[in-house]
């Protein structure tokens, strides 16, 4: 039982890696597309047919592991506003990564449970101690290092890739009502045929012509976020959160080793820096989460 146990672990660990390494895969893709029509507005058209595409590739996932049920996808209020959240993290996120590197985008992005904690705290009463206070502190300290005020290179579109961490963390609240982890792939569709419907609307007002070349880019994109969006949901099923929430900061590791080879983006000194303190602040929480029994 044991050995059994210590293998699920093994394999729930491997598939957050996984699955952070191939959402990262598909930022860079997004933005590689993009720069390669040469119009920043091409950015809803793009997310608009890969939506349609991953959209699909999840209804077939969802037909592969499970019943697909009508009732319990659309007729649940807070996948819509779960799905909200979501969208305007997208939206957010999406444009933060149009316009800096992604090594950048992806560390401001993984203060999210420095978020949570101290929206639990100021929100919902929830108790925090003088430890985990001072984490939440060093961390923002590490924000501000990342974006270093004496020289705002990139201006207020820092506080893009913030806002995304934001409604992540209130996507992340509502999420907690969802008990059965079994309709994650539900809760994902929903979510993605939510995103596709906003960023179609948005790309009525910028047509964009692609090539055969643009759709085969996005159709890859599109696997490969099925790809991500299936890991992340294998993870829930083999191992606890408090194990391998920890592995998803790896994906700003993937996110600078991308940036340097697609489009040649060399981090800051203040970028890494940051990054470190962010990445052990964060840890620190979770660490103290699952020790305090608030991480299943």
């Amino acid at each position: 039982m044991i050995k059994i146990l210590k293998n699920n672990n093994i394999k729930g660990v491997l598939f957050m890696l996984l699955a952070a390494f191939f959402f990262s895969i598909n930022d860079a893709l997004v933005k590689f597309i993009v720069k390669e029509i040469k119009n920043d507005n091409s950015l809803f058209d793009v997310v608009f047919l890969r939506g349609i595409f991953t959209s699909l590739f999840i209804l077939i996932l969802i037909f592969l592991y499970g019943n697909f049920k009508f009732k319990k996808i659309f007729y649940d209020k807070r996948s819509y506003l779960r799905g909200l959240c979501e969208v305007l993290a997208a939206f957010t996120f999406l444009s933060s990564l149009m316009l800096m590197p992604m090594g950048d985008v992806y560390t401001l992005l993984n203060t999210i449970p420095l978020i949570i904690t101290a929206i639990g705290a100021l929100f919902y009463n929830e108790k925090v101690g003088i430890r985990r206070w001072s984490a939440v502190f060093i961390g923002f300290i590490g924000v501000l290092i990342v974006i270093n005020p004496s020289n705002l290179k990139f201006g207020p579109i820092f506080i893009l890739p913030l806002f995304s961490a934001i409604f992540l963390t209130m996507r992340d609240v509502i999420s907690k009502g969802y008990k059965d982890s079994s309709n994650s792939l539900e809760i994902i569709f929903i979510t993605a045929v939510l995103v596709t419907f906003s960023f179609g609307i948005a790309s009525l007002f910028f047509p964009v012509d692609f090539n055969i070349t643009n759709i085969f880019y996005i159709l890859f994109a599109s696997a490969v976020l099925t790809m991500a969006y299936l890991f992340s949901f294998l993870t829930i099923l083999y191992a606890p959160l408090s194990l391998t929430s920890s592995f998803r900061y790896t994906g700003i590791v993937f996110a600078i080793i991308l940036g340097y080879f697609f489009f040649n983006e060399i981090p800051s000194i203040n970028m890494l820096i940051g990054a470190i303190i962010i990445s052990l602040s964060g840890l620190f929480v979770i660490r103290r989460e699952k020790f305090l029994g608030k991480i299943d």
